[in-house]
């Protein structure tokens, strides 16, 4: 299952993961662009096993009827690639909370608890969460979701929701490995990619990413392709164990081959880790079927 995957280095991973024979979901927030996801996939694979599945994530209900969707046609899923992300212009509140962390933070928490009994269900779950180079300049505030005391920005608080989905993956991964169970959690980043995402951002990044500039600016960046490589290694390698962190190897993790990369100090704080867990499950309601692992 991936989410997000009607464009950008969503489409790509569900697009390789189908081209080798994995029967893939798309749980996109549209329908109709899932299905132009779907078409465009099976132009190069006529064989692709697909379906998909509505998700807004910044809706409490849509994700409770997605994950009760998912769950009712399938016994298991050994992946889960929790790769829909955005960073929003303005600041948008969702029940007093920031639309950018709700998006990229809650949302997958929620749907990720809620799936996770299938994910146990298969011989080797896999949840890799799509986190950013970002997240070394993000600042884990849980007392301020609505930016009341310092005010908003667009990167700000992209950085600050990156940075929670690592301190989600370490800490999923430490709850997992204390039930003792066989699946992980891994993260993984895309570096700098031309996809759909930079272009609905504002500012340079923006600019940059407009037919005028985008040739000049082609060279330093990855392709969406090339961003899905890090994610698909996270998702696919054997190699792989709970607990680590995946980028390209280029300069400043921008582009590159994918590899182990070492996250920043911040996001390996268990206590930190601990504090948003508690703070995801009081604002969704949802709680995993795991037990509470001692700090």
């Amino acid at each position: 299952m991936v989410t997000g995957a009607n464009s950008g280095i969503g489409f790509e991973t569900a697009r390789m993961l189908a081209e080798r024979g994995a029967r893939v979901v798309l749980a996109c927030r549209s329908l109709e662009k899932a299905a132009v996801a779907c078409n465009a996939i099976r132009m190069a694979v006529p064989d692709a096993e697909l379906s998909a599945v509505r998700l807004d994530l910044t809706s409490a209900e849509s994700v409770r009827e997605a994950a009760a969707t998912v769950s009712a046609e399938f016994d298991r899923i050994d992946l889960l690639v929790n790769n829909a992300g955005a960073a929003f212009g303005a600041l948008t509140l969702i029940d007093g909370i920031d639309r950018t962390f709700v998006t990229n933070v809650l949302g997958p928490f929620a749907f990720t608890g809620l799936l996770l009994p299938r994910v146990l269900s298969a011989p080797a779950g896999r949840v890799v969460t799509v986190s950013s180079g970002s997240h070394e300049a993000g600042r884990l505030d849980l007392d301020d979701l609505a930016y009341t005391r310092r005010g908003y920005g667009r990167w700000r608080a992209y950085a600050r929701s990156k940075l929670a989905n690592l301190l989600f993956t370490f800490e999923l991964q430490r709850r997992l490995a204390a039930a003792r169970e066989r699946a992980v959690a891994v993260a993984a980043h895309p570096g700098a990619a031309a996809t759909e995402f930079g272009r609905n951002s504002g500012g340079l990044t923006r600019i940059a990413s407009a037919p005028p500039l985008r040739w000049v600016f082609a060279p330093l960046v990855a392709t969406a392709e090339e961003g899905a490589l890090p994610i698909l290694r996270a998702a696919v390698d054997t190699d792989v164990r709970g607990g680590e962190f995946y980028g390209p190897d280029g300069f400043h993790g921008i582009k590159g081959s994918p590899h182990k990369v070492q996250p920043a100090a911040a996001a390996e704080d268990p206590a930190a880790s601990e504090m948003l867990w508690e703070k995801c499950e009081q604002l969704t309601g949802v709680h995993y079927p795991l037990p509470q692992r001692s700090l």
